[in-house]
């Protein structure tokens, strides 16, 4: 009797730590470090145009970005959030080493990443990056749905430095989140 008692404590405790630790329940979660996208946009091989690393229904930059380091957190319930990215920088071309012609940047919270009809992006205010691809926000976003699995951070291109179509490159993602921890 005594064993089957144990048996349905432990397994009331573990049904409950994996309810605490789902996404859909948790409050607060953070990425640790930012990373650079790595793009392969087009195969030359074929006629088609194919886009290779898209995050949900959100597609990456077309040139290759790094970044030094980062982070990114946002409590699921209240909506805070923050982030911070450095040295985020175009790797080849004659941009080389700068932000480019990037000169704004939003963080986006993916949730329900390539599931249909229930993928969400929700989007900061666009915020400066500098030339050496530092950016930096606090603040609320609005619109984080009840449900957010498998929550996605990234950095996206806002703006760029074309008087004629300032946003002709808006919502490519260039950096993402990394080591992704969800805290209850």
């Amino acid at each position: 009797m005594k064993q089957k008692s144990n048996n349905k404590v432990a397994l009331v405790g573990f049904v409950l730590a994996a309810l605490c630790a789902s996404p859909a329940l948790a409050a607060d979660v953070h990425w640790k470090h930012m990373v650079g996208v790595i793009t392969a946009t087009d195969n030359p091989a074929t006629q088609t145009a194919e886009n290779f690393n898209p995050v949900g229904n959100v597609n990456p930059a077309t040139f290759a970005w790094s970044a030094r380091d980062g982070h990114a957190r946002v409590n699921l319930d209240t909506g805070a959030v923050d982030f911070e990215v450095h040295g985020l920088v175009i790797i080849g071309q004659t941009f080389s080493g700068t932000a480019g012609p990037v000169q704004t940047v939003t963080g986006t919270l993916v949730c329900n990443a390539g599931v249909a009809n229930t993928e969400v992006e929700v989007d900061t205010t666009d915020v400066p990056i500098d030339s050496q691809g530092n950016a930096r926000f606090s603040g609320m976003l609005q619109g984080i749905p009840a449900t957010c699995n498998s929550p996605v951070f990234l950095v996206r291109i806002a703006t760029i430095a074309n008087p004629q179509n300032p946003n002709g490159a808006r919502g490519f993602w260039i950096a993402t989140g990394t080591e992704r921890t969800i805290r209850p």
